[in-house]
């Protein structure tokens, strides 16, 4: 009977899914705590201690890799009826094909990012939506996915809609994943880590780093954007101290 075999296929679908997003879920979780865990040691682990904060950030961290795992099992699934856009072989896609692509997955999800970052910050959506990002008063390395449920799905979506409407090559995506683990990490390890002007020379007008994103955890107005200052200096927020520090900076080549 046709209703039997449907009901079959998606018995089939579910149990892949179930799977699928567990393993998922401990490779994400198992990534999150070698990145953040080996910063942490490396940066800060002499001068601080694993307080309240860095616990509160670890644990939302992990419900967000949940989220995380499920929304790139969903991917596969939607892959596996056909309906997503990832090729396998090199030959599908040229070279320059794969490198632009990479790219401009990075540039949508700085502006996706930019604007539900900034929608998050409305008075209304703050406390259910984006509160525990904030929660920690010193951000670390473990800060760097802490995430409120429905912030981190809006995120995974995104990345679930890119897999449908962008021909991208299984290790574009990778790479995006790759590039965003890191980013974020980096970001959060607070201006005192490393020098201020990193990445701040001659990208720093183009380019989010800790120095820029350090500014949006003291002043939540300010600096929502991902990997590019680009939306955040549109937009009008971007941080005239931090813009002018930087300019002095460029100018005189001494660090800030």
């Amino acid at each position: 009977m046709p209703d039997r075999k449907i009901f079959v296929y998606l018995l089939n679908m579910d149990s892949l899914f179930a799977s699928n997003s567990l393993g998922l879920f401990a490779v994400v979780v198992v990534r999150y705590l070698l990145v953040a865990g080996l910063t942490w040691c490396i940066f800060y682990s002499r001068a601080l201690k694993l307080g309240r904060d860095a616990l509160h950030d670890i644990r939302l961290s992990i419900v967000s890799a949940g989220i995380l795992a499920m929304a790139i099992a969903a991917a596969v699934e939607v892959h596996l009826l056909n309906l997503s856009r990832i090729c396998y072989r090199h030959c599908e896609q040229p070279l320059w094909y794969i490198v632009g692509s990479y790219l401009a997955v990075l540039v949508l999800q700085d502006a996706w990012f930019y604007a539900t970052h900034r929608l998050f910050h409305h008075p209304q959506l703050y406390h259910w939506a984006h509160q525990g990002h904030h929660r920690s008063r010193r951000p670390s390395p473990w800060t760097s996915f802490a995430f409120d449920p429905i912030e981190s799905l809006v995120h995974a979506m995104f990345l679930v809609a890119v897999v449908c409407l962008i021909p991208l090559h299984l290790g574009t995506i990778f790479a995006v994943l790759t590039t965003m683990t890191i980013w974020a990490v980096v970001n959060h390890l607070g201006p005192e880590q490393l020098p201020v002007r990193f990445p701040h020379h001659w990208l720093g007008r183009w380019i989010i780093g800790p120095a820029h994103h350090s500014v949006h955890h003291s002043h939540q107005d300010k600096h929502f954007g991902l990997y590019f200052t680009f939306w955040d200096r549109v937009m009008g927020t971007e941080d005239r101290v931090y813009n002018n520090k930087m300019k002095i900076g460029r100018k005189t080549k001494t660090p800030l």
